[in-house]
């Protein structure tokens, strides 16, 4: 009996002892707004998760003692010891803001909170650094929900692009800090020109559809805004080198003084970057740098920027077709030996916030861009009176020259914007304004024989153009009771562009244009517990054609109205975000599948058009140790009632799939980290059929993109030595692991096209391709100081 109740006593101590307590809390900031994923770890235990829509965060965890830690961008981590002892705890976290984290302060008007009735996905510093060993900004956002990538080298360094929910780069509005970047005349994104600008990148964000009204371009598909690198607390030094496949190498040395005196921290990055390119000679040559000065005090925030690059590209915009494709994948028509792009751009920002009250705080942004260079180009067989007979015909009537296509260009930005928040209620307003003015002109740099008349310098064609950007607009996001919060955004852009001369053709450009815009946006949120909430939103977006579109006789303006039903769910185990969007176009520009001279996409007017889609996009939570975050995204994209010339006939289509528009866009990341210094992720990538015009195989099946999937693996690895470093950080990233040989972007032309394709013959119709790089690999050192 007495064997029976010690045996009895010892299996319930031990069950006591097993037992497993809840540790839970709320976070919440100075305004006791509640943070919203914020990082919770139990290093000693090797627990984490994080925050709710409430702030809210639970683990369960064994009787002991514990340290935790808690973490959120732009506020200071903070910690508490706590023991459990036969009852679960109650532990409470009032973050306070880092003094000199900027990340409110310089994105607020353009950035929108994880509960926002805006459909969008954050990149920290953290996880870009995971796989930054020299590839361009948009190849490191491929993992993305709805986002397809490419690069005109193959393997993702030099000229590349992005694409979201069907809208290439020039329907994708990018600011940083707050500043527009988008190109004012044709409204694309130039990454080549911000080299490893990855490297100088604190955080970014990508809202899908409209999203919030934003300064510069509008969003037609999306809106990218880059947060730069935070202020230091500590002084740190780091050089980073990486090596990889086609003789890629990126070498960036990085600094920061820290804060001297508790006021002034002094940073920067000088880069560079070169790889021979998988296509044949298609090299990539970048330079770049990053500084800032800051100036901090208890209500002031100071900070002037300056960062830009020089690049040279051999060019490989032609691509090729599909009897070089099947030949040899990695040609290059190009032959001339100087066939290069050749670009350098800088950038001044000035950025002041004043904190004037408790609820009161104001912030000025400024910014001038400077951009000057040229493309050269060798010509065969061409007509003195194309190129203002400043050459002589040698043969036959014509000639072979070489010329230089410049830009000259300045960009001056203001933006003001003044913020009013209490417990909730936010409201921002402000404004900003943007000048622009380029001057394009080409020059013959050598020909087989010059005019008795020319000299040096001489211009075949020359054109001014200036575009001025002014919009306002005001924004509040606030509660009505416990579970719902509505959101109203309410903007207004006038723009105004004109420009006079020739064009590279040397067919006359006169275009004296003013468009004003209203763009409203409201939204609500319905939070049905701590862990769910569902939210609506509806946004109206207006946007002008580009130069190429006024080129091509285009003046009408694209209008667009996009309805987003979202649900979100956030527990311990598990974050998941589903949206339905309906994108509902008025004249929207589709891409036709052809390409300029200069390998600018070609658009057209497509009347009535939309976008149906769905995208689910989760963090699962398997163990401490392994995460699976798939994302997919289903969408139905029409042309209503297309109508196109072919053979030059106008042909009545019917309803066709806007082109660059697969329906089926897929992701998934496997996160495996057996320890908290060493991390494997499996990436994989599948991207749907997509047609490159919007004829659908109507001409033929010359059209047709094939659908494609790849994977990659990455691997860090943090070092921590005892001395001289304070870590040394190992970073690899194999690329396309399975070998495929793949097409993920091309063009398309057909007789009726009025465009020409570098070095190839047009008939009724064919196709170009950019192959991508089969297996790769790089691989990185980074030592930290």
């Amino acid at each position: 009996m007495k064997k029976n109740i010690f045996f009895l006593f010892l299996f319930t101590s031990m069950l006591v002892n097993s037992q497993s307590f809840i540790i839970s809390g709320k976070i919440v900031d100075e305004n006791k707004e509640p943070l919203v994923s914020a990082t919770v770890f139990i290093k000693n235990a090797n627990k984490g998760t994080s925050s709710d829509f409430d702030g809210k965060y639970q683990l369960k965890i064994p009787e002991g003692t514990y340290k935790i830690e808690v973490r959120f961008i732009g506020y200071k981590s903070t910690s508490k010891t706590v023991t459990i002892s036969n009852q679960n705890v109650v532990v409470n976290f009032d973050l306070q803001p880092e003094e000199n984290v900027l990340d409110e302060v310089l994105v607020a008007a353009v950035r929108v909170k994880a509960n926002s009735p805006v459909t969008h996905s954050n990149l920290s510093k953290k996880e870009i650094e995971k796989r930054n060993l020299g590839q361009d900004i948009p190849i490191l956002l491929n993992y993305l929900p709805s986002v397809v990538t490419s690069s005109d080298a193959g393997a993702g360094i030099g000229y590349t692009y992005i694409n979201v929910r069907g809208s290439n780069a020039e329907r994708v509005n990018v600011t940083i800090n707050g500043i527009p970047y988008n190109d004012a005349e044709s409204q694309g994104t130039f990454w080549v020109n911000m080299g490893d600008f990855a490297s100088s990148t604190q955080s970014l964000q990508l809202q899908r559809g409209v999203g919030t009204s934003t300064n510069g371009t509008a969003a037609f598909g999306a809106s990218l805004n880059i947060l730069t690198d935070a202020i230091s607390e500590k002084p740190f030094a780091e050089i980073s080198n990486s090596f990889g496949s086609f003789n890629t190498k990126k070498h960036t040395v990085k600094f920061s003084t820290g804060k001297i005196n508790e006021h002034i921290e002094i940073a920067g990055r000088l880069s560079k970057i070169y790889s021979d390119g998988y296509i044949d000679r298609a090299f990539t040559d970048l330079k770049s740098y990053f500084l800032q000065a800051s100036y901090i005090d208890e209500n002031t925030l100071i900070k002037a920027i300056t960062f830009g690059g020089k690049e040279k590209t051999y060019q490989a915009w032609a691509g090729i077709d599909a009897a070089q494709l099947a030949a040899n994948r990695r040609q290059n028509p190009y032959t001339y030996e100087n066939e290069i792009d050749n670009y350098q751009q800088d950038h001044y920002q000035l950025h002041w916030n004043e904190k004037l009250t408790e609820n009161w705080s104001t912030n000025i942004g400024l910014n001038f861009t400077k951009g000057q260079g040229y493309f050269e180009q060798y010509k065969a067989d061409k007509k003195p009176s194309d190129y203002a007979n400043i050459v002589v015909a040698t043969n036959n009537g014509k000639t072979d020259l070489i010329v230089r296509r410049w830009l000259d260009n300045t960009f001056y930005v203001a933006n003001f914007n003044a913020t009013y928040k209490k417990e909730g209620l936010e409201i921002i307003s402000g404004f900003s304004y943007s000048n622009y003015s380029n001057k394009h002109f080409g020059e013959v740099i050598w020909a087989k024989q010059f005019a008795a008349t020319a000299t040096i310098r001489d211009k075949y064609y020359e054109s001014n153009s200036k575009k001025n950007d002014f919009s306002m607009f005001s924004k509040a996001t606030f509660k009505v009771g416990e579970h719902i919060s509505f959101y109203a955004d309410v903007q207004y852009r006038n723009v105004t562009f004109k420009t006079n001369g020739l064009t590279s053709d040397r067919n006359p450009i006169a275009i004296n244009e003013n468009f004003g815009f209203f763009n409203p946006k409201f939204g609500a949120t319905y939070q049905l517990n701590e862990n769910q909430h569902l939210y609506f939103s509806f946004a109206v977006a207006n946007k002008e054609p580009n130069r190429n579109d006024f080129e091509n006789g285009i003046t009408t303006p694209e209008n667009l109205n996009d309805y987003e039903l979202g649900w979100r769910l956030k527990d311990e185990s598990i974050t998941l975000n589903t949206n339905v969007y309906y994108m509902l176009y008025k004249n929207q520009l589709v891409l036709t599948g052809a390409i300029d001279g200069v390998g600018a996409p070609v658009r057209a007017t497509s009347g009535k058009s939309y976008r149906l889609g769905l995208e689910i996009d989760a963090d699962i939570k398997v163990s401490n140790q392994f995460n699976i975050r798939p994302n997919i995204a289903f969408s139905d994209n029409k042309n209503a009632a297309f109508v196109s010339s072919i053979n030059g006939n106008l042909t009545a289509l019917g309803n066709t799939t806007i082109s660059f528009s697969p329906a089926i866009i897929a992701g998934n990341a496997l996160v495996y980290s057996p320890t908290e210094n060493l991390q494997f992720s499996f990436l994989s990538k599948y991207v749907g059929k997509q047609f490159m015009s919007n004829l659908n195989s109507a001409v033929s099946a010359n059209d047709v993109l094939k659908s494609y999937f790849t994977s990659d693996i990455n691997f860090t690895y943090v070092l921590k030595p005892k001395s001289v470093f304070s870590e040394v950080v190992f970073t690899g990233l194999i690329n396309n692991i399975f070998n495929k040989e793949y097409v993920d972007r091309g063009y398309y032309y057909t007789y009726d096209d009025t465009w020409s394709v570098p070095n190839k013959t047009t008939t009724l119709d064919g196709a170009g391709y950019y192959p991508q790089a089969t297996r790769n690999f790089l691989v990185g050192v980074t030592l930290k100081f």
